[in-house]
């Protein structure tokens, strides 16, 4: 039986090469591909971020996630340059497939931080209409649970040391797989 690790990679490096005219791979049809699911791509170059999009839940099948997070890491992360067919060869994709967010009860926000679990939990922050995530392979440079915490609020657009009653947090793992170094 084929592996869903190995298809969900290759779905989601023939998204991007078609874009470039290029012809994919072929995959397995397997059954898990059509069930609802929730997928963050990563693409690295050189150990380097180079785009990072992905759905928090899953409400689409696992095989249009998967391409459409790939075509959104390459051509539409904010944060760079729209991928190029030369950058192809060396670019790594990466698929993080999510388990459903669980909200977290705590009563202060070193309660919070004493039940995250580095290198297991992805964290969702929510703050008011202010939102952002890390996966769980972002404990890798921030391996600090007030560190990570400050982060994920900084990345929410707030202060590293903001907290409030509206803070809400929830966690999830994820399953991954990572293409070998180009």
């Amino acid at each position: 039986m084929a592996d869903l690790g190995t298809t969900l990679l290759t779905l989601a490096r023939n998204a991007i090469a078609s874009r470039f005219g290029v012809s994919g791979n072929p995959v397995a049809d397997l059954p898990e591909l059509h069930q609802p699911g929730a997928v963050f791509v990563t693409l690295t170059q050189h150990d380097n971020l180079r785009g990072c999009i992905g759905s928090l839940e899953a409400w689409r099948p696992l095989l249009k996630d998967v391409q459409e997070n790939a075509l959104a890491a390459a051509f539409r992360d904010p944060r760079f340059e729209p991928l190029s067919a030369d950058e192809l060869p060396v670019t790594r994709v990466e698929v993080s497939l999510l388990t459903p967010a669980e909200p977290m009860s705590f009563s202060s926000e070193a309660d919070a931080l004493a039940q995250l679990r580095p290198d297991i939990d992805g964290v969702i922050f929510t703050a008011g209409n202010r939102r952002s995530t890390f996966l769980p392979q972002v404990w890798e440079q921030l391996p600090d649970p007030a560190m990570f915490m400050a982060h994920l609020k900084q990345k929410a657009g707030l202060p590293a040391d903001y907290w409030g009653p509206n803070v809400q947090l929830e966690r999830y793992q994820v399953k991954k797989w990572k293409e070998a170094s180009p």
